[in-house]
């Protein structure tokens, strides 16, 4: 790493891989320089496609190369814990997609990982990082709508989605919750903290995933949050946060949004939009100049993206999955995945 750049290694080929290679050869003072697969052919393609000098067909060979200052890691989330996990014993700090991994214990194994490392570790809740969402939060923060008393969100896709697909798979994880479920239940939390007490119930496959879950999220101070998420049902994914003299409304996108709207009480209804010098709505810029910026200033995490939090929305979706009877193979059927809830 240098003053001027910061050198990124890329593990998996998939669309998400694509999209964040993508912005990251636009951000000036970012440089992929290599790009892992389980596949030779798979990190050749993809290397060639975005001008990256290195294509590994060995996760291992990509871990142990100290050129590289981040590593990204955009598998499947039932592969987070392996690949992380990897690149942190070998001394690299790693950007993880989301959800961070399958459970919270795994989650926590790699917190753990990284703080014996001293390295930097972040999930890749791009939704934390955006500009307008933070101008949300600030809003918030500083009692633009008073005290919150209601959290909405939603994520729903409509599908169909055929058994085989990675959404319906319990091999990769899939379902409903941790894939787009993820969005609302963190960003409830971006704004009360861990629940104190969670209530849930899902419509589940012959698979045993869930096609469709709802959660009523509870805190000590009296506020309510509903999530909801679906991959058999396309929604409008907006989300409403209202407080006791107020309240914000995002119509849709709400986690990479273009616009809300505050309503506050006695006074006319304020709209917030996007800057456009920011970049497209769907931009993935923002979380890697944020882990850029950490990197160079030595930080082990980010405080728009701290791995208390990680855990903390980890908890809340074990806690939710447990509610509902989903399991994955390994996790068995008499596995606690409720750790004590915090009252926040």
């Amino acid at each position: 790493m240098t003053a001027d750049t910061v050198r990124w290694g890329v593990v998996a080929t998939g669309g998400i891989a694509s999209a964040f290679t993508a912005d990251l050869i636009d951000l000036p003072d970012a440089e992929v320089v290599a790009v892992a697969s389980r596949s030779q052919e798979s990190a050749k393609a993809f290397a060639e496609r975005f001008g990256i000098s290195r294509a590994y067909g060995d996760l291992n060979a990509l871990a142990q190369d100290e050129d590289i200052d981040v590593v990204y890691v955009a598998t499947p989330h039932t592969a987070h814990r392996a690949a992380a996990g990897l690149c942190l014993a070998a001394g690299r700090n790693v950007l993880c997609e989301k959800p961070f991994t399958l459970n919270v214990r795994e989650a926590a194994e790699l917190v753990a990982l990284a703080r014996e490392h001293g390295r930097f570790l972040m999930e890749a809740m791009w939704m934390y990082c955006n500009p307008l969402v933070r101008r949300l939060k600030a809003l918030v923060d500083d009692g633009a709508i008073g005290e919150v008393r209601t959290v909405q969100a939603d994520f729903g896709l409509a599908g169909p989605f055929p058994p085989s697909h990675r959404l319906r798979n319990p091999e990769l994880g899939g379902g409903a919750l941790l894939d787009l479920g993820v969005y609302p239940v963190s960003f409830a939390q971006l704004l009360l903290g861990e629940p104190s007490d969670i209530a849930a119930r899902a419509v589940l496959s012959e698979e045993g995933v869930d096609l469709q879950t709802g959660a009523l999220l509870s805190w000590e101070s009296g506020a309510l949050g509903s999530v909801h998420c679906s991959i058999v049902g396309g929604t409008a994914t907006s989300a409403s946060v209202t407080g006791s003299k107020g309240r914000i409304d995002i119509p849709d996108g709400f986690f990479f949004p273009d616009r809300f709207v505050l309503h506050r009480d006695g006074r006319d209804t304020e709209e917030f939009t996007a800057d456009p010098a920011d970049g497209p709505r769907n931009s993935l810029r923002h979380e890697a100049a944020e882990v850029m910026r950490a990197v160079r200033a030595g930080e082990t995490e980010s405080p728009l993206v701290p791995l208390d939090g990680t855990l903390a929305v980890m908890r809340t979706l074990d806690a939710i999955r447990d509610r509902v009877g989903v399991r994955y193979p390994g996790e068995t059927p008499d596995e606690d995945l409720t750790a004590e809830l915090t009252p926040a």
